[in-house]
C-alpha cells in the first residue's frame, strides 16, 4: 500500500466517524418517558397523552425517596391532539428536553377510550422505531393521566412499580401480563381476540407520618382484565375470576385457592396450588367443534382454619373434591363469560384447533366467534394434596380446657 492509498484510507475512515456520530443523542437532553397514559380529550375526536418522565437528578435514592430530598422524582405532562403523534408534538411545546420513548415500561389506556377503539394506537406504537415490542399494555377505569402520574409503591419511580408489580402476576392471578407484541398479535389474528390486563387506583397504602386505622394512600393495583373485540373494549373479567383466565394464556406459577372445611362449612382451608399442568385437546366430531380440558396439580396446605391432618385419608379425599369442584368452577366461568356473555375467544381456543384440525379449520374459520360461542366444553380436574407444608398435624393450643379440670 503506497503513501497515497493509505491518505485516503485514514480520510475515509473520518469521514465515517464523523457522519456516524452526527445522529447521536446526548443524554441530558433527552426527557425519558417511563409511562404512558392515553386519555379521550375534552374536544370530540381529541386524544390526550400524558407521559412521566423521570427526572435523574432526583431518582438516585436507593430507600423509596429521591436523593438529597432536591425534587420529585417524576415530572409527569400532558397534551392533547388530533391524533397520538399530534399530542407527542405538543409535549414538545414546554418540554425543556426531547421526549425519548426507547425506555418505556407500560402503556395505559383509559376504558373510555379503549371502547371506542384502539386500532389507531396498536398501529403507532407498533410503528414507532423508539419503542419496544415488549412494553406491557393495559386498560384502567380511572384516568389514565392519573394513573401513570400516582407515585406507589417502594420504588421511586412510578413507571417502573408498574412494571416490577407484573413480576408476580403469575402468583397472584389477579391480570394477565399483556407486551405491545401480544397485543399487535391477538389482533392480527384471524381467531385469537385481545385480553389486556386491568389496572385500579386504590386506597391500600397508610401514610407513616399519619397513620390511620384505614388505607389513605392510592395504590396502583392488578384488577382484572378487558375483553376486546376486534380493537374495541366490551367488557371486563374481575380480578377473582382471572384465575381461569391465566390457565389459558400464561403458565401459572402458583395460585391461593380457598374452600370450606371439610367438617365445618363455616371455617376454611386454604392451600396453594404447585406443579400445574394444563392441557386443551380439541375434537372434531359431526361437524361439532369441541374441547377437552384436563388440569392437573398438586397442593400445599398452607392454612387451616379447622383441625386437619394429613393422617386422615377420608379427610383428605374430600377435601380433594372440594378443590376440585371449585378449581372447575374457576375454569368454566371464564369459559361461560367468553362462550355465551362476550363471545369472543380470549382463551386461544382458535388456535389449538387449527393445529390439530388445519382442513377444517379452514372450513370454519370466517365463522369462528359463533363456532366458539356453541362448542361443546369438558373439564375434568384432578387434585392431589402432597403437604401441607412444614406442619403436619394441625396447630393446637397447649392449654387444657378449663371444663376438663
Amino acid at each position: 500500500m503506497n503513501r497515497n492509498q493509505k491518505f485516503f484510507l485514514i480520510i475515509s475512515s473520518l469521514i465515517i466517524l464523523l457522519v456516524g456520530c452526527t445522529g447521536k443523542n446526548e443524554i441530558n437532553d433527552l426527557g425519558l418517558v417511563m409511562a404512558v397514559g392515553l386519555d379521550k380529550g375534552e374536544e370530540d375526536g381529541t386524544i390526550q397523552i400524558t407521559a412521566q418522565i423521570v427526572r435523574p437528578a432526583d431518582a438516585r435514592g436507593q430507600t423509596g425517596a429521591p436523593s438529597g430530598q432536591t425534587g420529585e422524582p417524576i415530572w409527569s405532562t400532558t397534551a392533547t391532539g388530533d391524533s397520538i403523534f399530534s399530542a407527542i408534538r405538543n409535549l414538545g411545546r414546554h418540554s425543556s428536553r426531547r421526549i425519548y420513548w426507547a425506555h418505556n415500561y407500560i402503556i395505559v389506556i383509559n376504558e373510555e377510550l379503549a371502547k371506542e377503539g384502539i386500532a389507531d394506537i396498536i398501529d403507532f406504537f407498533t410503528r414507532n422505531h423508539q419503542l419496544r415490542m415488549r412494553t406491557l399494555v393495559a386498560v384502567t377505569p380511572n384516568p389514565a393521566s392519573e394513573l401513570v402520574s400516582t407515585v406507589t409503591g417502594i420504588e421511586v419511580v412510578p413507571g417502573q412499580a408498574i412494571d416490577d408489580i407484573f413480576l408476580y402476576n403469575t402468583i397472584t392471578s389477579a391480570a394477565p401480563k399483556t407486551e405491545m407484541i401480544d397485543l399487535q398479535k391477538a389482533y392480527l389474528s384471524e381467531s385469537t381476540q385481545p385480553v389486556l390486563a386491568r389496572l385500579s387506583l386504590n386506597e391500600h397504602g397508610i401514610s407513616n407520618k399519619e397513620p390511620s386505622d384505614k388505607p389513605t394512600i392510592k395504590q396502583i393495583e392488578l384488577d382484572g382484565a378487558g375483553v376486546f373485540k376486534d380493537d374495541k373494549l366490551i367488557g371486563t373479567i374481575s380480578a377473582d375470576d382471572t384465575m381461569g383466565l391465566m390457565f389459558f394464556i400464561e403458565n401459572v406459577k402458583s395460585s391461593a385457592v380457598v374452600t370450606n372445611c371439610t367438617d365445618n362449612p363455616n371455617e376454611s382451608i386454604t392451600v396453594e396450588i404447585k406443579d400445574e399442568k394444563f392441557e386443551v385437546t380439541p375434537t372434531y366430531d359431526n361437524n361439532q367443534v369441541g374441547f377437552d380440558i384436563q388440569f392437573n396439580t398438586n397442593v400445599q396446605l398452607v392454612e387451616a382454619g379447622c383441625p386437619f391432618t394429613l393422617e386422615d385419608k377420608q379427610q383428605i379425599e374430600k377435601l380433594e373434591e372440594q378443590l376440585e369442584e371449585t378449581i372447575k368452577g374457576k375454569i368454566e366461568k371464564v369459559l361461560q363469560l367468553a362462550q355465551k356473555e362476550y363471545k369472543v375467544d380470549i382463551l386461544e381456543l382458535g388456535n389449538t384447533f387449527n393445529n390439530r384440525y388445519p382442513a377444517e379449520w379452514k372450513e370454519i374459520s370466517q365463522n369462528w366467534d359463533s363456532v366458539f360461542a356453541e362448542a361443546k366444553v369438558n373439564t375434568t380436574v384432578d387434585v392431589q394434596i402432597t403437604s401441607s407444608a412444614l406442619l403436619y398435624r394441625p396447630t393446637q393450643s397447649g392449654k387444657k380446657n378449663e371444663g376438663n379440670q
